[in-house]
């Protein structure tokens, strides 16, 4: 059976890729309207189409082509730069390579200028120096392969002490099982000092628990004999004088573990593909190595051990920090990415966290959460949301299919109107929640959290035959968010907008204008008015290339009104007091709009929609509904918490908050509807759920203005 390597060229890019004689190359445009370009360097792809995929094509159309001999070739996902008030975004192409007969899989290309590499082969171990600074990339090159890692500090070896990695201490200085890309990336030894750092990792699933695979382990299973990590390690450090050891504590990279609520060490086949990797920098000189685990007799490799390959390169390069997503399991995986503000808000803070995919400022090192928050509150706040999913939904059924995937009535949206709505499963279970710009008779823009909604949407289409597009654009629109009793003072003197369209002053609540920035010359903007903190808000939409330019001209226009930056966790606050829900939180698959307490948005339209039946079920027969908490005292209330009467529990925490405005610890939780009633005493179950109990009220929500006099003003 031929291999199937996939790859992604994203919009407005191109790749090199290489193929053997027989190898059949497949581009695939999964989204539509997105031509293609291929060059032959070398070799031959014999005759080529006249137009690959010309732009006119529906999502998944593709090529394929099969190469007579040897050859490389480019292939490009050509598009312009998108104005944010365009739909038309250059959007990715997927590449599939099928390996003819013996062709084996290539490495995949390396990150930069290779400084030295290494293959260690099924079943092996190897060890190598690395100088401090230096980048070491441990690749699993045909996925699901496990790989311990060791390193020592290379001047103490030197001195006869073996230092290594500590994952105990590691695990303890972080209050994580392993480190990640961002601020929690260090590997320590046991003197608390940094070993390695790590800069990317496209699997984020590995195992620091348990030893590395042992002699005993395979002969107490009945296979005495068979070859271990712990010692191929003993014979591969040998020549450094590190003594052996029965067993090695060291970190597996790819390996499938868990510690589970019962006490016990799970484990399963590795999450990693084919390619996949971790890449760690020295931040000493040191003494490491890599195996490639000889495990066959349980999941720990998928039961067939392949190799792992590492490459070092120089300290002189520069490699961007982050994880890899997916928006589904076999997609294309797309690293942490900057936003268009990331250079101004990066210089104003180091604490940045991956959210969906972005660097993200959790707060700001010369205010802080509680700051931020009393800004947003008193003054007016910037925020950067580019991390907001964008779908353009364009065609001559836009509208019909935006109408079966989600509960608003999209009938009675006017052109330059928003609205926030709900997207279900059949069920009745909540996929996502979002906003839907009217930008035309039959143009769309949906903004969400999940990258899956453009996916579920394109099938949904497809399924019922609509000739509708539905276009990834959140790489083309960048989101900053300005909010605050005085942000309309702030932004009537940046948004020029022509006479055709609303001007800030004459916005109205969850509607939308086109304008520039500082005049009719300046960069174009989409400015909504919309926000998730309760308070007066608009949300500026910008391309990324013009994000420097609205950042500089809002933070000029706003600092003598006492402007602030605001990050993720004063944000948290600010929604939490407002009763705005987020999802994985306050909502989930199994959790249908009513109970997530935005069942306004399911409205009662004559037109069929995914999940309309149980949602007429659910409604007649609510089983739980979402209250406010006001919780006695101050201890600490977090998501997940249960809720108790007696002994039974009757619900959950879905968000809790310490409220600077109200003085006290506040909570949105999902309880059994005949506990729901306004006034009813319950109790927070923390430890086991039993052990310990915090008492707490059923009120109102939102907890802060509950009219949302503020935001309508």
């Amino acid at each position: 059976m031929a291999m199937v390597e996939r790859f992604g060229v994203a919009g407005g890019t191109s790749m090199a890729v290489t193929l053997g004689a027989g190898d059949r190359l497949t581009i695939r445009d999964a989204e539509g309207l997105q031509p293609a370009g291929l060059v032959v360097l070398e070799g031959d792809l014999g005759p080529l189409p006249e137009r690959l995929l010309t732009g006119a094509t529906a999502p998944g159309s593709s090529v394929t082509l099969e190469a007579p001999t040897a050859s490389t070739v480019v292939i490009s996902a050509p598009g312009a730069d998108m104005a944010p008030d365009e739909q038309a975004p250059p959007t990715d192409l997927v590449v599939e390579i099928a390996r003819h007969g013996a062709n084996a899989r290539p490495l995949p290309p390396p990150l930069g200028r290779v400084k030295a590499e290494l293959h260690i082969d099924a079943a092996t171990a190897s060890a190598y120096k690395v100088s401090a600074g230096d980048y070491i990339q441990v690749i699993d090159v045909d996925g699901k392969q496990c790989s311990d890692f060791l390193a020592f500090d290379a001047a103490r070896l030197d001195d006869g002490e073996e230092i290594g990695i500590d994952a105990t201490t590691t695990t303890t200085l972080l209050g994580a099982a392993y480190p990640g890309p961002g601020l929690l990336s260090k590997f320590f030894d046991g003197r608390m000092r940094p070993l390695v750092e790590v800069v990317r990792d496209t699997v984020g699933r590995h195992d620091t628990f348990a030893l590395a695979c042992t002699a005993k382990y395979y002969e107490d299973m009945g296979y005495p004999g068979h070859p271990s990590c712990s010692d191929n390690f003993n014979g591969a450090l040998a020549p450094y004088g590190i003594a052996p050891r029965k067993g090695w504590p060291a970190i597996n990279l790819f390996f499938n573990t868990a510690m589970g609520s019962d006490n016990r060490l799970s484990s399963d086949e590795p999450w990693s593909r084919p390619g996949d990797y971790v890449l760690f920098r020295a931040m000493t000189d040191l003494v490491c190595a890599s195996s490639a685990c000889p495990d066959d007799i349980d999941p720990s490799n998928a039961w067939m051990p392949t190799d792992i390959h590492v490459r070092i390169y120089d300290k002189a390069q520069e490699f961007s920090k982050g994880n890899a997503h997916r928006m589904t399991p076999d997609a294309i995986p797309r690293l942490t990415r900057t936003s268009g503000f990331h250079d101004r808000t990066s210089v104003l803070t180091r604490n940045l966290v991956d959210y969906r995919g972005f660097w993200t400022p959790d707060c700001y090192a010369g205010n802080g959460p509680i700051d931020e928050y009393w800004a947003a509150r008193e003054r007016c706040v910037v925020m950067d949301l580019s991390a907001l999913r964008k779908f353009e939904v364009i065609g001559p059924d836009a509208e019909a299919l935006l109408q079966k995937a989600q509960t608003r009535n999209l009938a009675k949206l006017a052109v330059g109107q928003v609205v926030y709505t709900a997207f279900c499963y059949e069920h009745g279970g909540m996929i996502d929640d979002g906003t839907i710009f009217r930008l035309g008779l039959q143009n769309f823009r949906v903004v969400c959290g999940d990258d899956y909604l453009g996916v579920w949407l394109r099938q949904l289409a497809e399924q019922h035959e609509l000739k509708a597009w539905v276009k990834s654009s959140t790489d083309q629109l960048g989101n900053l968010a300005v909010q605050g009793p005085l942000s309309r003072t702030v932004l009537e003197q940046v948004i020029w907008t022509p006479p055709v369209q609303a001007s800030i002053t004459e916005l109205k609540w969850f509607r939308f204008t086109i304008g520039r920035i500082g005049g009719p010359q300046g960069p174009a903007v989409v400015v909504s008015r919309t926000g998730y903190t309760g308070e007066l808000g608009f949300e500026i939409w910008c391309h990324p290339k013009d994000g420097v330019a609205v950042w500089d001209a809002i933070w000029a226009a706003g600092k003598p009104h006492g402007l602030a930056p605001l990050g993720l966790s004063a944000l948290d606050m600010l929604r939490v007091e407002a009763g705005l829900v987020f999802a994985g939180y306050d909502f989930d698959d199994q959790t249908d709009p009513f109970e997530a307490g935005i069942g306004f948005t399911v409205a009662d339209k004559a037109e069929d929609y995914v999940g309309k039946t149980a949602l007429a079920r659910r409604r007649a027969n609510p089983l739980r509904k979402l209250v406010g908490l006001e919780i006695t005292g101050n201890e600490a209330i977090g998501h997940g918490d249960c809720l108790h009467i007696g002994r039974a529990q009757i619900g959950v925490v879905t968000s809790a908050a310490r409220s600077p405005l109200l003085g006290r610890t506040i909570a949105l939780a999902r309880v059994d509807a005949l506990y729901a009633d306004l006034g009813r005493t319950v109790e927070i179950g923390k430890l086991d759920g039993q052990q310990k109990r915090i008492a707490a009220r059923v009120v109102r929500f939102p907890h802060y203005d509950p009219e949302k006099t503020r935001v309508r003003a």
